[in-house]
């Protein structure tokens, strides 16, 4: 399990929840609120970890689609 957190400032809620089921057929995962942060807790599949896709690679990968995400919203 790893354990991934944006401040709030930086990133925008929905995106983080869609980079998360995005990539919820990879691993499951855990959201929660703590203070200023949006806490995201990654743990990969058996089936993931089966086919080569390493827990840390999909936590660069959902880290990447949220700030993406959230890039496009500022935007508008």
């Amino acid at each position: 399990m790893i354990e991934l957190r944006f401040h709030q400032e930086l990133y925008d809620g929905f995106a983080i929840d869609e980079a998360v089921k995005t990539y919820a057929s990879y691993a499951s995962t855990e959201l929660e609120r703590d203070g200023g942060n949006y806490v995201v807790k990654v743990t990969a599949t058996p089936e993931s970890l089966a086919s080569g896709i390493d827990e840390r690679t999909l936590c660069f990968e959902l880290s990447n689609y949220a700030l993406g995400l959230t890039i496009e919203r500022a935007r508008g």
